[in-house]
Formats: structure tokens, sequence, C-alpha cells
């Protein structure tokens, strides 16, 4: 069963709140996790995301599809990084999930990928 584990924030306010010492750890801290999924081949990937600041919104215009800086969802957290899971079942996502809150103190999203859209 494949889960995509996603992270929220922003890297400005992670750079404000947090110490160099503690960036580096998580960098650490990361780096491990991916290690140990890739290692008991449960890793399918994993990705951070450059701050929300960069990012385009696609969205009809006149009937064309247009895409601009912005305006972007009302939300002060924005998906900041994932990973893509591919285990046994949900309490294996699960308790990858708390292994990464256990460290950032943060919550995070675990959800299945789903199969393919209903037929009509």
């Amino acid at each position: 069963m494949k889960y995509m584990i996603m992270m929220f924030g922003d890297a400005a306010t992670m750079m404000e709140q947090k110490s160099p010492e503690w960036i580096r750890d998580m960098v650490a801290f990361m780096r491990t996790l991916n290690e140990d999924l890739a290692a008991s081949g449960e890793l399918a990937g994993a990705e951070g995301l450059v701050d929300s600041t960069q990012a385009k919104t696609v969205r009809i215009s006149d009937g064309i599809a247009v895409a601009t800086d912005g305006p972007f969802a009302e939300a002060k957290e924005s998906l900041i990084g994932f990973w893509l899971v591919d285990v046994e079942n949900e309490a294996r996502a699960l308790e990858i999930g708390k292994r990464i809150v256990d460290f950032t103190k943060e919550p995070l999203e675990v959800r299945q990928i789903g199969e393919e859209p209903p037929v009509i």
C-alpha cells in the first residue's frame, strides 16, 4: 500500500524559530530516515519543496489556463516536503509518521495513495 507522508510549514518561519543546530540535526534526521526507508525497500520517493513564495498558481482566466505568481491559498503553512512510501499497511505508514513527528514536534498528514477513480 502506498502512502504519502506530508510535512507542512515554511522555510522563513523555520529559519526564524529554530536554531542552526536544530536545522542541521533535522537535515541529518531526514537523511537517516530516507536511508532507513530505502534499506527496508519502503521508500518510493521523498522530496523537499522550495519555499511557497516561489510557487506558481495555474487557474482558468477567460477560458484559458494561465500561470501566475499568485494569489495563493490563504495559509500560513503549505506543503514543504513529502515521502512516498510503499508499506505493508496503514499502521506502518503511521509508525513512520510518528517517527518524524517525534523529531519535528510538528503535525503532518499521512494519506493513502488512491487507486483509479471510480467508474461512473
